[in-house]
């Protein structure tokens, strides 16, 4: 699937999504957007991909949202620019509701720099994997804005919330070296490795049962809000539905049969 503003390919069950719009950094545009949120659905919803990965063409993870956007929206009527950003941010908070409870691993492979929305959008993903020339900043304070992508939902679960006051307070550059040191990247590789380690990464991750990586995926994603009690009757619906499924009747009969081999082999029987 290629659109003009999102390439989307799928080999051997990895979908890998690149963000495609290199002379503008990939800043997110309404447009960008719409295609974003069709390659999301249509990656959610196949059952035959097992993992993404999302990445961006260029020297540019993404920029953020078009200040060209920001400079449109300015200039409509008094009356109508505050439900026009309202309706702006239900198509924002839906993008990064599907990257985030997408029933699948999600890796971010961040290749340049990923400012405001990038940097949200880089962390609504499970994991990142970063090469040396990228970076990551919480910018929106440089435009009179406060993180509207989940980065002040996601940021303070990876380097607590006194560290993710004061890069959201400064909107400062954070390089690769210091965002492993904080938590915020999970590996480091080179940019000429940086898509295919994390294509490899996402076929490591996602080789188990479908079933389970959604179910439990669903369940971590609450576990911080909810009390443990409730995390237990979750485990308890979800592994129902586990016993029941074809990944783990196959597993345990093959386990069953490779045990009955084994057996048949020390006592000389066939």
């Amino acid at each position: 699937m290629t659109t003009n503003l999102i390439e989307l390919s799928v080999a051997d069950g990895i979908a890998t999504l690149l963000l495609n719009r290199p002379e503008k950094r990939n800043a997110m545009s309404d447009d960008m957007r719409g295609e974003f949120i069709a390659a999301l659905e249509r990656v959610s919803a196949d059952k035959t991909i097992r993992a993404l990965v999302l990445s961006g063409n260029g020297k540019g993870f993404c920029a953020g949202g078009d200040v060209s956007g920001m400079e449109r929206r300015m200039k409509a009527p008094a009356g109508e620019v505050a439900f026009n950003g309202w309706h702006r941010q239900q198509r924002v908070h839906y993008t990064q509701s599907l990257l985030h409870t997408m029933p699948k691993p999600t890796i971010a492979a961040v290749n340049g720099a990923a400012s405001g929305l990038g940097a949200d959008t880089a962390l609504a993903c499970d994991f990142i994997i970063a090469s040396d020339a990228a970076s990551f900043t919480w910018s929106y304070i440089n435009r009179g804005l406060v993180p509207d992508g989940g980065g002040m939902y996601f940021l303070p679960r990876r380097v607590g919330l006194s560290k993710a006051k004061e890069l959201i307070f400064t909107g400062r550059k954070v390089d690769t070296e210091e965002a492993l040191h904080l938590g915020i990247v999970d590996r480091r590789t080179s940019a000429e490795r940086l898509v295919a380690d994390a294509q490899a990464w996402a076929a490591e991750l996602s080789k188990g049962s479908a079933t389970a990586l959604a179910l439990g995926k669903t369940i971590l994603n609450q576990s911080f809000e909810l009390p443990a009690e409730q995390v237990f009757a979750q485990g308890s619906q979800a592994q129902g539905i586990c016993y029941t499924s074809t990944e783990h009747c196959a597993s345990v009969m093959a386990f069953l049969a490779g045990s009955a081999d084994k057996g048949a082999a020390r006592t000389g029987e066939v």
